[in-house]
């Protein structure tokens, strides 16, 4: 497939026409399962929403390069047009979506153009010239709604009322700039929440055989995207997160228990007893045998009294 990039907006062809009104192309409802869409493009901005379900819509941004986003119910994408893109649904997750596929024509009649109103608009306006191939954004039900209302006046065929129409994917883009907004203001918030969960979860799983996916399956984000975030928010991978939470698990196992060196790397999730000692060592600086030894030697050299003195007197006790 070529890969026709666009550089300047979300909507190009807003821009390359004075006064256009968007006209939806095509429109359906479809129960997905056990699917695999081949890389397809087309002339018209599509929205994909998810009403039921999950799914994977797969990207390609650039010649050679791909994303794959995760959408789950509620949520849903808009494609900037002439972007190559395929839907994955797995057999096991059945999907159930409504797509709406819309391209600007040359204005007609006397309802206003886009250009017009996005000019009333500042939210609008930044929306149709946001610089992305694709947005993904979560709906609280109300762009659903006005999808579900457009597509019904659509299907009354020779009884629709056009301006009724402009009307509804007028609010509809409205509604999706709001919400675009919404997302952008509240994006760091929302950034830290899902380190936030992603670090409550490996707290509590350090003990099993836990991969990126499993965290990000946690938290409903594309893996990639969350290892970005992670990364970000803290220095460090998910990956090296969850290893110092391991090694400081065994050093505690180590110091204040009689479990078997041999025995910890099960009670940390890590499988083999040779890279437990690996990782120890690099964590630590030393080996386990070493590590815990010279903690006992420690706890041998503690005095056997503190004295605690106040202004009458001197009281000893005993540890």
């Amino acid at each position: 497939m070529t890969f026709m990039p666009d550089n300047e907006s979300l909507f190009p062809a807003l821009l390359m026409e004075s006064n256009g009104h968007p006209h939806v192309m095509a429109y359906y409802f479809k129960q997905w399962q056990g699917f695999e869409m081949p890389f397809h493009r087309h002339d018209a901005t599509e929205i994909m929403y998810t009403i039921q379900g999950y799914c994977e819509i797969e990207v390609q941004t650039e010649p050679a390069h791909t994303e794959k986003v995760a959408l789950k119910k509620g949520e849903f994408m808009i494609i900037n047009a002439n972007v190559p893109h395929r839907l994955l649904v797995d057999a096991a997750n059945p999907c159930r979506m409504l797509n709406v596929e819309f391209r600007f024509i040359p204005n007609k009649g006397v309802y206003p153009s886009i250009q017009q109103l996005a000019g009333e608009d500042d939210l609008l306006i930044a929306l149709l010239a946001s610089e992305a191939p694709y947005l993904v954004l979560r709906d609280g039900d109300e762009v659903y709604h006005i999808m579900k209302s457009l597509v019904l006046e659509l299907d009354k065929a020779a009884n629709k009322s056009d301006l009724m129409v402009q009307l509804l994917i007028t609010q509809l883009l409205i509604r999706i700039a709001r919400l675009w907004r919404e997302t952008v203001n509240s994006g760091e918030a929302q950034s830290e929440r899902y380190v936030k969960i992603s670090m409550e979860y490996l707290h509590q799983n350090y003990d099993r055989d836990i991969q990126v996916k499993d965290i990000a399956g946690a938290v409903n984000l594309h893996p990639g995207y969350l290892q970005r975030i992670f990364k970000a928010l803290t220095g460090q991978t998910l990956m090296a997160y969850l290893t110092g939470i391991r090694m400081e698990k065994a050093k505690m196992l180590l110091l204040e228990t009689d479990v078997p060196i041999s025995d910890i790397c099960e009670y940390i999730g890590v499988g083999s007893r040779q890279y437990f000692h690996m990782l120890f060592k690099d964590y630590t600086g030393l080996t386990p045998t070493d590590f815990r030894k010279s903690m006992y030697a420690e706890k041998r050299n503690y005095p056997k009294e503190v004295r605690i003195f106040d202004k009458s007197e001197t009281r000893k006790l005993e540890i």
